[in-house]
């Protein structure tokens, strides 16, 4: 698997491949300069039960931790992710 960030002006995404095939993405929105907000996390259909949603919010962890940055997570399922692994509650912005 691999992944691939792109970022356009205030607005970025992750995506992570199987085989070269998109396998799911994860938005974010940058609010300032000292957060950024995922805001949508996908697993394609064909690969869901994989994990590849976890995957890709730490990355996005990875990347806010390289930044010096924090999340707010407004979608869901990575404000659970987040939530659930106390190793992450000091990347939560609040």
């Amino acid at each position: 698997m691999s992944f691939i960030r792109e970022e356009l002006d205030k607005k970025g995404t992750f995506t992570i491949f199987e085989n070269g095939i998109p396998a799911g993405e994860m938005t974010y929105v940058w609010a300032g300069k000292h957060k950024f907000i995922i805001d949508h996390t996908e697993t394609f259909e064909k690969f869901s039960g994989k994990g590849y949603g976890k995957q890709l919010v730490l990355k996005g962890v990875a990347y806010a931790k390289s930044k010096g940055v924090k999340i707010l997570p407004l979608c869901p399922y990575a404000k659970r992710v987040m939530e659930q692994d106390e190793s992450l509650h000091e990347m939560i912005f609040r």
